[in-house]
């Protein structure tokens, strides 16, 4: 052991009675280090051949523009296949095997687009933007005003070293490829939400007749007529209009055309327009929750409150059902009922406002008959 402490090893350049300095450098494996590190500094810069001939400066423009393009066109290219592509079409992909042309083609350009937009930065980033490395002291974290308009004009500096104004090429290829690619993302969203509702959430099956009479009121689910004399004073019907298991959708159609009915004491009924369009105390008011849609099926015989099981609204039948607890925000819309010639129950009209939940074209007034 040499005087330092460290044991002088055969071949090390070292007597074994030979004292290490820590001012001889570090020697390997003898365990002595220096007192300071000398700063090895930055390497040279190498300049790139953009840097010094602009023959080959736009030449990388021209290369990292066409980049830029190529992902303008493989967007365009989604937007065709997405109308063009059949949606039942199956091709056999090698590696992957048979997979929808859809989506193949989807993903191919949407990956071309992506690739594009990315090669064409790096390239940008490697042969034209400025590499030379800086460095700096740590400043504080909280930054004053002065600090703050500093950086300000550096990323405007930033700016113009990136050539942005030099060059509008890649100024306007990169913002016409980034521009469209949002294309790809908002379409399939928008596209698979279907097709637009148009008058499907303001109507149901009631507004449709049948052989030129409304609908019949039929009982869920046994799917038989209602006669003004089956319903007792207190008693409660779910109900369904009649051929509503012919339709091309029954369950949608279900959800909409839902609804309750109840014989009232029409001494009781506190709206007159409900008692107009009821008959002799039978009033029918659709069974879907204004709030978010829940089926309101609870009544309270003794109160007649209406009572959806979800969040609690509560609905009072003798009041043209208006909203007397919870967070539904409109009454439940009322069916307009009338006896035919054979006494059975049938609807005169649809409802004169959207059953369910309010969206952003059900502006509160009553619909058009």
């Amino acid at each position: 052991m040499n005087e330092t402490g460290a044991h002088a090893l055969p071949g090390d350049g070292h007597p074994d009675n030979a004292p290490v300095s820590p001012n001889d450098g570090h020697v390997e494996r003898s365990g002595a280090l220096p007192e300071h590190f000398s700063d090895p500094g930055l390497p040279p810069h190498v300049h790139r051949l953009g840097d010094e001939d602009p023959a080959a400066a736009k030449r990388s423009e021209r290369q990292v523009a066409m980049l830029f393009l190529l992902s303008m066109i493989a967007t365009i290219a989604f937007v065709v296949c997405y109308f063009a592509v059949g949606r039942e079409s199956i091709i056999s992909v090698p590696f992957i095997g048979p997979m929808k042309a859809l989506h193949f083609a989807l993903g191919l350009t949407m990956a071309i687009s992506m690739l594009g937009i990315g090669l064409g930065a790096i390239h940008w980033a490697k042969t034209i933007m400025p590499d030379e490395e800086v460095v700096e002291e740590r400043h504080e974290l909280k930054s004053d005003d002065e600090a703050w308009d500093a950086a300000a004009k550096i990323m405007t500096g930033g700016a113009e070293a990136a050539q942005l104004k030099r060059r509008p090429l890649l100024k306007w290829t990169l913002g016409g490829a980034l521009g469209l690619f949002a294309v790809p993302v908002a379409l399939p969203l928008l596209g698979g939400l279907g097709p637009m509702p148009k008058n499907d959430l303001a109507t149901t099956l009631w507004d449709e007749k049948i052989n030129g009479r409304g609908r019949r009121l039929m009982r869920d689910p046994e799917g038989t007529a209602i006669r003004a004399s089956d319903v007792t004073l207190g008693s409660v019907f779910h109900v369904l209009p009649e051929g509503i298991n012919t339709t091309e959708h029954p369950l949608n159609e279900k959800t909409k055309a839902s609804v309750l009915l109840v014989r009232l004491d029409e001494e009781k009924i506190k709206s007159e327009r409900q008692r107009k369009w009821g008959v002799d105390g039978i009033v029918a008011y659709s069974k879907i929750c204004t709030h978010v849609g829940c089926p309101v099926g609870l009544y309270e015989q003794q109160t007649h409150h209406l009572l959806c099981p979800c969040h609690q609204s509560t609905f009072d039948m003798t009041d043209d059902c208006k909203v007397i607890f919870g967070p539904a925000k409109r009454p439940l819309p009322q069916l307009k009922i009338s006896v035919d010639d054979e006494g059975y129950l049938v609807a005169d009209q649809g409802f004169k406002r959207p059953v369910g939940p309010s969206f952003w074209e059900d502006n509160g007034k009553e619909l058009k008959s």
